[in-house]
């Protein structure tokens, strides 16, 4: 396949399954209030939770990545996925603070086990294109954005036992996900497993270093505003659960149209001009969103959503482009332990909304895209 076809069905069906994927980990913020009403947890232990979603995929997805590059486990995305689903599933009814870990944990392994190999197939499919990949991340923003649509009905219908019909959507895709893979992975290049042939530009290790940086401190933002946007509505804009969730949602929803113009302007533009632009203009959004209230204040926070989700695709075909010879590991870097790092953030977090409060906390975050920006100034372009 070369750089300017895309395969419409397989990215269609990677994009819908990521979606489905990352349904299991977008469902974690919305269900951080039921649960601190639930259980009376504390702001460190609520950031106890998202770190529990986040930190097996710092661990796994690398080396799922580097396992991939010698040998293709297309598998790992509906067996990910289904397991994914069934982790959310069982954190509602969890009676006890460490096995509610361990169910986040679980859906968490799952999750992570899918990126590696559903962006490096995103990418034979796409034709390698910036397009291509951000319809395949919009997939997995949407996903984030239903988890609290899906879930905050089921939780106020049910009770936290409506979160084990989260397993659904897992386990009607996973099938047909399946069954779908022959056709998929005859998009994998004959050398993909292979080191790069003589003559080809070599891995750009130190710059790949640096944009892993840049993709620590925008996920850090990014989990931040999601761990803290509802309880900052429900506790200080005073909002009721529903509402604060619903905020959450048009976050996460404008991050897809984010993610879909990023990956439009970078095909035109450049990956980094877009890349550095979109942290840029992310500073001035939180501050108009901090500094105001109701209607005004959702679609600062709806506008930043679409700069900081925007760039992910971005940021994941870069990584791809300074390994080029090694995609699974930098997908797996990039989608994964970056992502991983980030969420270390979170309890840091946690403990300044513990001691100085939640306003001060969403203050602090304005500091994390702008650390971000001065290191992706400093990346080469890429091809």
């Amino acid at each position: 396949m070369n750089e300017k076809n895309m395969d419409y069905r397989s990215l269609g069906f990677l994009s819908v399954s990521h979606m489905i994927n990352d349904v299991s980990q977008g469902a974690v913020p919305a269900l951080l209030p039921f649960l601190v009403i639930e259980h009376g947890l504390s702001y460190l232990a609520v950031s106890g939770i998202v770190l529990a979603a986040t930190v097996i995929s710092s661990l796994i997805q690398p080396l799922l990545g580097f396992y991939s590059d010698r040998r293709s486990s297309p598998w790992l995305m509906p067996v990910g996925m289904l397991t994914g689903g069934i982790g959310i599933a069982l954190s509602g009814v969890a009676p006890s603070y460490w096995l509610i870990i361990a169910s986040v944990l679980l859906s968490g392994i799952g999750v992570a086990a899918f990126h590696p190999e559903g962006s490096r197939y995103a990418n034979y499919v796409s034709g390698q294109r910036a397009t291509g990949m951000s319809y395949f991340t919009v997939g997995g923003t949407m996903g984030f954005a239903l988890g609290p649509v899906l879930l905050t009905p089921l939780v106020l219908g049910f009770g936290l036992k409506g979160t084990l019909f989260m397993v659904v959507p897992a386990v009607i895709l996973s099938i047909p996900l399946f069954m779908e893979l022959p056709r998929i992975t005859k998009f994998r290049p004959a050398q993909a497993a292979s080191k790069s042939k003589t003559g080809e530009p070599a891995s750009m290790w130190g710059a790949f270093s640096r944009l892993t940086g840049v993709i620590v401190l925008r996920t850090s933002l990014y989990f931040g505003l999601m761990s803290f946007v509802p309880l900052y509505y429900l506790k200080v804009q005073e909002y009721s659960v529903a509402e604060a969730n619903s905020v959450l949602t048009l976050m996460l929803l404008s991050g897809a149209v984010g993610s879909l113009l990023g990956g439009f302007m970078a095909d035109r533009l450049g990956l980094k001009r877009v890349l550095v632009g979109s942290l840029v203009v992310t500073v001035p959004l939180l501050l108009i969103f901090l500094s105001t209230k109701g209607m005004v204040s959702a679609i600062m926070l709806g506008l930043a959503g679409t700069t900081t989700i925007g760039s992910a695709s971005i940021a994941v075909l870069m990584g791809q482009s300074y390994l080029k010879s090694h995609i699974g590991i930098a997908s797996g870097i990039t989608i994964g332990s970056a992502i991983g790092m980030g969420g270390l953030g979170v309890p840091v977090l946690g403990a300044i909304a513990d001691h100085y409060g939640l306003v001060t906390t969403m203050y602090s975050m304005v500091v994390l895209p702008l650390a971000a920006c001065a290191l992706a100034i400093t990346l080469p372009e890429t091809t």
